[in-house]
């Protein structure tokens, strides 16, 4: 280009100013009749070298986020910035298309949003079951509240509401639902003629909140918390390690204080922060709901019974038979029938056995006294007979008396 602009008739310095080279270079150019090579540069060793192949291993396994990541290699040492981690993660992975969505934002204290989301499998008692995600978010503070469940049933929807209350400390005048039978039975051009589930109704009408329904195939509506069980399931959930539903929980738990702790990417403000302009109804002066959950069980063989991984005793002459558990909160009431047998506290951990002695009282002399029976009825397996002869009258004999053989 500089051989080209000097044919033009340019001179060093404008040929200098038109390809931003220095002027002696320009000269050494000409002179040479080559273009100088520019000296190569030293790279500089980054904070995050120690750390890349880590990196591209979790991004290979797991689409993690660069939030993820850079979490977990500050705990591994790093002290570099944030950004150095985004960019880089932005370099190695694959670049993905996110459709647009319309935002509806709320004021303070009006309107929460309430989500399920399906999070996999778990093995619980033996047996495969599916593992949700409820969410709850507030409107306004974007404080978040999040846990796992094994069921999505009315009772377990109303627990997950009680729970998030006492997190936030109290609810919003309305909330905003999917069309799902747990919430709403039939949906009308009206929201007075809404056909209500009969069991969630009650528990919204005891608080006074408004509930409130998207309108179908409008997941837009719902944009916040969706965006809430989609950055559980990337930001807590994947890779992961748990040891059970409970350690699932706790650790949920602890994730939702972290992230209600930091900045949000929509409003900038800490969503803690942000809560105490919410003006949420109090739960002070509401008398406490009462809640009971039914789970079937069959009572095994050695008078156990099993729930959330754990085995909890029942008297033992119960053994065998179709139970019914009555969970409240940490409480499970145990009732064959009609009949409440017994209770106990629900206790964390898996592969526990809570065992109450006098379940068992009188089964060892009972087990005793059933052997000793079953010694006094015992019959022989089977019973020795001789041979069968033929009886004859003895005139048939007399007959061949007088015969004589020769």
């Amino acid at each position: 280009m500089i051989r080209d602009l000097h044919h033009q008739g340019l001179n060093i310095s404008q040929i200098s100013r038109e390809t931003g080279y220095h002027r002696n270079t320009v000269r050494k150019y000409l002179a040479a009749q080559t273009m100088p090579i520019p000296a190569s540069r030293r790279t500089r060793p980054s904070k995050l070298d120690p750390y890349k192949a880590y990196i591209q291993q979790r991004i290979r396994d797991y689409p993690l986020s660069a939030a993820r990541i850079y979490r977990e290699i500050q705990e591994m040492g790093f002290s570099g910035k944030y950004t150095v981690v985004k960019d880089y993660i932005r370099e190695i992975r694959p670049p993905t298309r996110v459709p647009a969505v319309l935002r509806y934002e709320t004021e303070p204290g009006v309107q929460a949003q309430v989500d399920w989301g399906e999070c996999g499998h778990l093995d619980v008692d033996g047996r495969r079951r599916k593992l949700y995600c409820f969410s709850m978010i507030l409107g306004y503070s974007r404080m978040r509240y999040a846990v796992f469940t094994l069921s999505t049933d009315t009772s377990t929807l109303i627990q997950c509401h009680l729970n998030a209350f006492e997190y936030f400390g109290g609810y919003t005048e309305e909330i905003l639902y999917d069309n799902i039978k747990t919430v709403i039975l039939k949906r009308a051009l009206r929201a007075s003629d809404h056909q209500w589930n009969p069991k969630f109704e009650d528990f919204f009408s005891h608080h006074g909140f408004i509930p409130r329904l998207c309108k179908p195939y409008c997941p837009q509506t719902k944009g916040k918390i969706e965006n809430t069980i989609g950055y559980v399931k990337r930001d807590f959930l994947l890779g992961g390690t748990f040891s059970s539903l409970d350690d699932m929980n706790r650790q949920l738990l602890q994730w939702c204080n972290r992230v209600n702790a930091e900045p949000h990417g929509t409003t900038h403000e800490i969503p803690v922060e942000r809560l105490q302009q919410e003006n949420l109804k109090p739960l002070i002066g509401i008398p406490p709901y009462r809640l009971r959950q039914e789970e079937h069980r069959k009572i095994s063989r050695e008078a156990y019974i099993s729930y959330l991984g754990n085995r909890y005793s029942v008297p033992y002459r119960y053994a065998g038979r179709e139970a019914i558990l009555e969970i409240q909160r940490d409480q499970m009431t145990v009732r064959v029938g009609t009949e409440t047998v017994c209770s106990h506290t629900i206790v964390p951990g898996h592969a526990r056995n809570i065992r109450e002695k006098e379940h068992f009282s009188g089964l060892l002399a009972e087990v005793m006294r059933c052997n000793a029976q079953s010694e006094t009825d015992s019959r022989p397996l089977f019973r020795m007979v001789g041979p069968e002869v033929e009886h004859r009258p003895l005139s048939v004999y007399e007959g061949f008396s007088g015969e004589v053989q020769l």
